[in-house]
């Protein structure tokens, strides 16, 4: 295994088309969060309090994930908890069904179950989230948390985007390509049959989903769609509305996008009150919202005092962007999904301790992922830890 990794991150290295692309996005991500730090203050206040939650939810899991289902089935939502892969495959196979046309957005977590690409078998799947429509075109996987197609020039983009349909020629701007995008994605929005979105934090006191967004797809897709499936890790959970709000914002100001374009706030389905007060559901929106509450290997990696540390992270992909190795090779140094530092942790936790620890020995330990967390995760530690068990038990 470690050999394998070892032939990829060298044959990266070598890949003029990714190197020139992550050279000319972490130019621009680099600097991002440091100027919203500087002008935002109080986004290093969330920090602290977010720590502080999350620690409150790991050490309660079972009790903050069936509040959570109660609260969503309370607010005329359908609540689920898959503990495996498969489970959650299977449940979003029987809500969708098959022939059909479905819009998704970009999460994580779908990535984990391969969603995509077994919805695909059965149906007809677009990601609306641009990036995540380059890798899909590209069948390549994402190689930053919130920006997957950030190693993609220019140049692939018109080259992937013509050969799928979208009418864009060789000589646009990047302003007329994401023109040319919006109108082929325009006419799934309207017919799709299902729109499948994650989520950046889901709050136990209401049930209510938060998703950022800057494109505006995210509320195209879980609003015009007659059915919204959210997926989400369960350590995304908040114990209240007002730290999930501040857990999303968070999360986009530390990946540079700060403020976000669009927050959008999703409890239960769509609803009115306007003849006589009567509260009927299914009215614009859509007539069913189903949220899905995904372990994946979260439960037990709390077991573990070091790897835990990791579901503490709230996916901002900052570490990534200030690593020396994430920077020459992207997510290419990493498991299935999850590449760089944090990728460390989180492959030990949804592909198993073996694999990681492989993976571990090309982290130089600079330590320049844990001064820059906004959750202040030793990932040195994790790495170091990885580093050891591979010593004692794989090798």
């Amino acid at each position: 295994m470690l050999q394998k990794a070892s032939e990829e991150i060298h044959r990266a290295l070598y890949m003029k088309s990714l190197r020139k692309g992550l050279s000319r996005s972490v130019n621009r991500l680099v600097p991002a969060p440091y100027r919203i730090l500087d002008r935002w203050r109080y986004l290093l206040g969330y920090t602290e309090e977010i720590r502080e939650a999350k620690e409150k939810v790991l050490n309660d899991i079972d009790y903050y994930i069936d509040a959570t289902m109660k609260m969503v089935e309370e607010t005329k939502g359908h609540a689920y908890y898959a503990k495996t892969k498969d489970e959650a495959v299977k449940l979003v196979k029987d809500l969708v069904g098959k022939d059909k046309l479905i819009v998704k957005s970009k999460s994580m977590v779908t990535e984990e179950l391969g969603l995509r690409e077994e919805l695909d078998r059965d149906n007809t799947v677009f990601e609306t989230d641009l990036g995540e429509l380059l890798i899909q075109f590209s069948r390549d996987k994402p190689m930053h948390t919130t920006a997957p197609a950030i190693h993609i020039t220019r140049e692939k983009a018109i080259m992937l985007l013509k050969r799928h349909g979208v009418k864009v020629r060789d000589n646009m701007s990047t302003m007329e390509i994401v023109g040319m995008v919006r109108l082929f994605l325009r006419e799934k929005f309207v017919k799709a049959d299902a729109g499948i979105s994650g989520a950046n934090s889901i709050a136990a006191d209401t049930g209510s989903i938060f998703l950022v967004s800057n494109e505006g797809n995210i509320r195209n897709t879980t609003s015009l769609p007659p059915i919204h499936i959210a997926i989400t890790g369960v350590e995304k959970i908040m114990p209240t509305m007002e730290l999930a709000f501040k857990q999303a914002v968070t999360q986009a100001a530390y990946a540079g996008l700060y403020p976000p374009t669009y927050v959008s706030v999703i409890s239960g389905p769509s609803s009115t009150a306007d003849i006589e007060f009567e509260r009927v559901y299914g009215v614009h929106g859509p007539k069913e919202v189903h949220v899905i509450l995904y372990d994946g290997g979260r439960v037990e990696a709390l077991k573990d005092e070091v790897i835990s540390e990791q579901l503490y992270c709230i996916r901002c992909g900052r570490c990534q962007a200030e690593c020396p190795i994430w920077q020459l090779v992207g997510n290419t140094w990493g498991g299935r999904v999850y590449g760089g530092p944090m990728g460390m942790g989180w492959t030990a936790i949804i592909e198993g301790i073996e694999k990681a620890s492989s993976l571990s020995h090309f982290c130089l330990l600079c330590g320049k992922c844990r001064e820059v967390c906004p959750m202040k995760i030793d990932m040195p530690r994790i790495i170091r830890y990885l580093k050891m068990y591979y010593f004692k038990y794989v090798k």
